[in-house]
């Protein structure tokens, strides 16, 4: 059973591979969710052996209907992707009636070539998860990332669980948002998932002495003087329930 760690960090990285995490997500910006990271925190990661990187490919924040140029920068972010060796990419596009946008994830997919291709959680804001789920699976896509089209995993456990059998192996469904080491093993019986997608994280306190509190670089409701990083002592202790459960 795999446990894939969403990042937004190289250090972060090594975190999740000191807790015994098979592949991470690579992401910048997560507070919007997370958007496509900088090509030298791909390699960065990719530095790191025996740890597989899937890079998100999203433009910005927000829903996921793409201007022309939002998807040109998507292709260029897909062919960086692979050049630089990464394992795999994360993405999705819907149209503005919330189905999958075929044509445009055909085309990504093309260009991922022999990368893993994951489908985001675009799939939990689209029209209807059953043909989505055919329709990806028609285009080769490995991997669904699902809350189950709810807030979280719990509150969306038992679409993913018709998922997972509906999908009966053609494709994996990855249960991710809320994902924790209090609710796993009940997921794990639940849905019956082969993955599961987690952020356990922690605090850091900035190193910074010198600190101006009325200045802020982004949302004053982000802390300046504060970082989220996985934890890999709860990540250690996620993987370990996960395998005496399996």
């Amino acid at each position: 059973m795999i446990t894939e760690v969403c990042i937004g960090s190289v250090p972060c990285a090594y975190e999740s591979f000191l807790g015994g995490a098979q592949r991470v997500e690579l992401c910048d910006n997560l507070v919007e969710g997370g958007t496509t990271p900088s090509q030298g925190a791909i390699i960065e990661c990719k530095k790191i052996k025996g740890l597989k990187t899937m890079v998100m490919i999203r433009p910005r924040g927000g829903d996921f209907l793409y201007s022309d140029v939002e998807f040109e920068i998507m292709k260029e972010d897909v062919k960086a992707a692979r050049n630089l060796g990464a394992d795999g990419v994360v993405f999705g596009i819907l149209t503005k009636d919330g189905s999958m946008d075929i044509k445009r994830l055909k085309q990504l997919i093309d260009l991922a070539g022999e990368m893993e291709v994951t489908n985001h959680r675009a799939f939990d804001m689209c029209n209807d998860p059953f043909l989505a789920l055919e329709q990806l699976i028609d285009l080769g896509v490995k991997r669904i990332l699902t809350s189950g089209q709810h807030r979280n995993v719990w509150e969306g456990r038992f679409l993913i669980a018709d998922l997972v059998k509906k999908a009966a192996g053609r494709i994996i469904i990855m249960p991710g948002a809320g994902v924790k080491e209090d609710n796993i093993i009940d997921l794990m019986a639940i849905t019956n998932a082969p993955e599961y997608h987690v952020a356990l994280t922690k605090k850091i306190p900035s190193q910074m002495e010198y600190r101006n509190e009325k200045a802020f670089m982004g949302s004053d409701a982000q802390p300046e003087f504060e970082h989220l990083r996985i934890d890999s002592e709860r990540i250690r202790t996620f993987v370990n329930l996960v395998n005496q459960h399996q």
